[in-house]
């Protein structure tokens, strides 16, 4: 990748985040901010609007996925790498749902990380991870959805109300909302946005 991207670097090692400049200076990237806590980190985005930020979960004040779902709330764009110690298969689909756009794991080269990063930027709502592929469909197969709620998912996509599916779908409101509260929980979701960008990561959205 020719283009310098800028980068935040969420971590509380100053050693983690020195390894990690290091590594985007040589790839001809700019680490635009440091933060070592949650508190911090909103501060950081808001001031430096990175293209990408590296989030590690484990921060003084909190879970680094409030950060998480809380950039990608405000920004369907920003790339999201997050950087972790936790390897359980099945965490990786929590990240993945929270909007995270790639996952790596702390003992990773840092070349891998350097790749995630420019992966983020270019397809930041897509998601990369060795051992994806098996924990989505694993998680597919138990919760799997209907052809309705898919029918649903796709008019709410479509930035449709529930009163508006229910007359495109020939259903009434009150049976709208039962197919929502349905996917939202399948996709692990708790609104409108979550359940899009979720479903899209699991390939049930293409638009």
């Amino acid at each position: 990748m020719t283009q310098p991207l800028t980068v935040l670097l969420i971590d509380d090692h100053e050693s983690v985040r020195a390894g990690i400049k290091s590594a985007l200076s040589r790839a001809g990237h700019i680490c635009v901010g440091e933060a070592s806590t949650i508190a911090e980190a909103r501060a950081q985005i808001a001031h430096t609007n990175p293209q990408v930020i590296v989030v590690d979960l484990s921060l003084p004040d909190g879970n680094g996925l409030e950060i998480v779902s809380w950039a990608r709330s405000i920004s369907d764009r920003i790339g999201i790498v997050v950087l972790t110690l936790n390897t359980a298969q099945d965490y990786l689909l929590t990240v993945m749902k929270s909007g995270a756009s790639a996952f790596v794991e702390k003992s990773a080269p840092l070349a891998e990380l350097v790749s995630a990063i420019e992966h983020a930027f270019t397809a930041p709502l897509s998601f990369s991870a060795q051992g994806i592929s098996h924990v989505i469909k694993k998680d597919l197969q138990a919760n799997a959805l209907t052809p309705r709620e898919i029918q649903v998912l796709e008019k709410l996509s479509a930035g449709l109300s529930a009163s508006d599916i229910g007359l495109e779908l020939f259903i009434t409101q009150a049976t709208v909302k039962t197919h929502l509260a349905s996917i939202y929980r399948k996709l692990d979701s708790k609104n409108r946005i979550q359940a899009i960008i979720a479903a899209k990561k699991l390939g049930l959205l293409t638009n």
